[in-house]
């Protein structure tokens, strides 16, 4: 018997001299009604005038709340950020990009962390783009960075924004381009965008960012079969990280084969000859060479045109993308194509139907709802 029935078998008559008395009834272990009135309550949203005027003053917290509306899949959201960053967007451009890949523990945070701390204090205004990988299952992501990277996420001239990368390309999340309008115009002049890791997709990252820098490690392996190729082809510069005590020597060693290696490949567009370089993120030595790497390169690539001519074709390059990715919504979001797609997927699943007859057969339906 439970408590709540108030009856104990030990208060039967035929147990004489025993007596149990009722316990007390446990009580709900949350509160239902505040359950409720925190659900009712709705986070209230700025006009597009609050949430421009606050970035454009460089409020954080106003950023950030925008930067959550761009990367949010609610219909109203979206509305609303692309209303927000029309409006910064003449506000935008102004900053370098830079993209930072690298393999798995190269110890991209530590790097960022020394470069970020190396600029802001010669007075830059830094935003870091921490794209964090999301999980096949969960969905969920770690979104550490900020835990990693604690001194620069203490400096008052450094923004870390970490994003769940949501199976996009590359490991970069759908809305980064976007971000980085948003935080050109809070006044950030240089970018930082941290990827996921190293695989041949990173186009992706290459295709928003003015600078690619690649991150490696040596004594590693076999250094020339340790990375892409292609991955190698688009970077600027590559860093050879954790080059200090006993690593020194085979750092100098796979600065030389990589020198070799990247003299093979064809000339770029820019005209920018990709240089090799070794640092220390940990003892910070080394930093100051690679900014001056990024520094000339910008400075050749404007003189040349090319720099404006790589942020028009990006800009015509994401237009693209974004078709995509709105006909892709709306053919999955269409009712009668999600219906049809579990009919489809039946027949191809027992052999009625090969999958190319099936996804043919769904496109001239969706072409006839159109």
């Amino acid at each position: 018997m439970s408590v709540k029935d108030n009856h104990h078998i030990e208060n039967d008559p035929q147990y004489k001299g025993l007596i149990v008395n009722a316990g007390v009834e446990k009580p709900d272990m949350v509160n239902n009604d505040s359950i409720q009135r925190f659900l009712k309550k709705k986070r209230k949203l700025l006009s597009v005038d609050e949430y421009v005027n606050g970035i454009l003053k460089g409020d954080i917290t106003l950023l950030s709340k925008a930067v959550t509306l761009v990367e949010s899949s609610k219909a109203e959201h979206q509305q609303l950020a692309q209303q927000i960053i029309q409006k910064c967007l003449p506000h935008s451009g102004n900053s370098v990009r830079i993209g930072i890949t690298g393999v798995p523990g190269v110890g991209k945070s530590t790097f960022i962390e020394a470069l970020g701390k190396y600029l802001t204090n010669k007075g830059e205004k830094l935003a870091v783009l921490a794209i964090d990988p999301s999980s096949e299952r969960t969905k969920g992501s770690i979104l550490g960075d900020k835990t990693r990277m604690e001194e620069l996420a203490n400096d008052s001239h450094a923004y870390i924004r970490p994003s769940p990368s949501a199976g996009s390309l590359g490991g970069v999340a759908r809305k980064t381009r976007e971000t980085i309008i948003l935080c050109e115009a809070a006044g950030y002049n240089i970018i930082f965008i941290e990827t996921v890791g190293v695989g041949q997709s990173e186009t992706a990252v290459h295709s928003m960012t003015d600078f690619f820098l690649l991150l490696m490690l040596a004594g590693a392996g076999d250094e020339l079969q340790g990375i892409k190729r292609g991955i190698m082809e688009m970077a600027d510069l590559i860093t050879i990280n954790k080059a200090d005590g006993n690593n020194m020597e085979k750092a100098e060693m796979a600065k030389v084969q990589y020198r070799n290696a990247i003299h093979l490949f064809p000339a770029k567009d820019s005209g920018w000859a990709a240089n090799v370089v070794t640092c220390s993120a940990y003892k910070k030595t080394g930093i100051d060479t690679i900014w001056e790497q990024i520094e000339k390169y910008r400075k050749q690539t404007v003189d040349n045109g090319y720099f404006f001519r790589k942020r028009n074709e990006q800009a015509t390059y994401w237009m693209y993308e974004t078709i995509e990715e709105q006909l892709k919504r709306n053919f999955y979001d269409h009712p009668d194509i999600k219906m049809k797609l579990k009919l489809l997927e039946n027949y191809v699943l027992t052999d009625q139907m090969s999958s190319f007859v099936a996804a043919t057969e769904l496109l001239n339906t969706y072409a006839k709802l159109k």
